[in-house]
């Protein structure tokens, strides 16, 4: 029977399911999963099928170009929005855990990974708020006034351009420091040295840089044209 280190390194999704447990992968990882699941009254099959099913990531089908547009801004605010809002806090106490544990083995770059997701954080959190308070529903009021035959109400930027200007400007932010990651990580290979809680981490990197380029996919190339050409029709 596998340890709970061993699983948490050849399947960095298990980490998650390790944690909701509280089944210590990393310090206490020497454990048989069989041995740590009997102690705390779980079964170790069921676990490892939470594991599966937990790692499986369905591919997008869906053609969102032909969905309304507060279908579409419903879909990347409850899927990707709320993975930001979920993952980025955990990334940031992983981060300081492996900065703390390994930051000095690894000075030539983990202070300046952690460094760059703080300021990727703290760029995400604010870049959200702007979408789901100020460019959303200013989208969805375009739709609203299409569908109804009327004017949109008249909006204190002017044009849905400006903002979607500013969002595509912050994308490209984003996109940058995501390239800047991947640099230093030498495309998220963990070092020699990695516990699976350094390993977990590049795991959960990479799954915030895939998600964020489907995110920025949807806008930029979406709902943004979409909502411009939308826009010369109702005001």
């Amino acid at each position: 029977m596998p340890t709970l280190r061993e699983i948490a390194a050849e399947r960095p999704a298990a980490v998650r399911v390790f944690e909701k447990y509280d089944l210590d992968y990393c310090c206490g990882g020497h454990r048989p999963l069989e041995e740590a699941c009997r102690e705390r009254g779980l079964s170790a099959a069921a676990l490892m099928e939470e594991v599966e099913a937990d790692a499986a990531n369905a591919p997008e089908e869906r053609d969102w170009s032909k969905a309304s547009l507060a279908e579409l801004i419903g879909h990347i605010v409850s899927k990707h929005h709320a993975y930001l809002n979920n993952e980025l806090p955990v990334i940031e106490q992983r981060m300081a855990k492996v900065l703390g544990k390994h930051g000095a083995n690894h000075s030539d770059f983990l202070p300046q990974l952690a460094e760059l997701f703080a300021a990727l954080k703290a760029e995400l959190e604010i870049h959200l708020r702007k979408e789901e308070l100020i460019l959303f529903p200013a989208i969805e009021e375009l739709e609203a006034a299409a569908e109804e035959g009327r004017r949109a109400m008249p909006v204190p930027f002017g044009t849905v351009k400006n903002p979607i200007r500013m969002m595509e400007h912050e994308h490209d932010g984003a996109g940058a420091a995501l390239r800047s990651a991947r640099e230093l990580t030498r495309g998220y290979a963990p070092p020699e040295d990695a516990c699976p809680t350094f390993r977990a981490l590049y795991h959960e990197m990479e799954a915030l840089e895939r998600d964020l380029h489907a995110h920025i996919h949807l806008e930029n190339n979406i709902l943004f044209p979409r909502a411009s050409e939308l826009e010369a029709k109702v005001r």
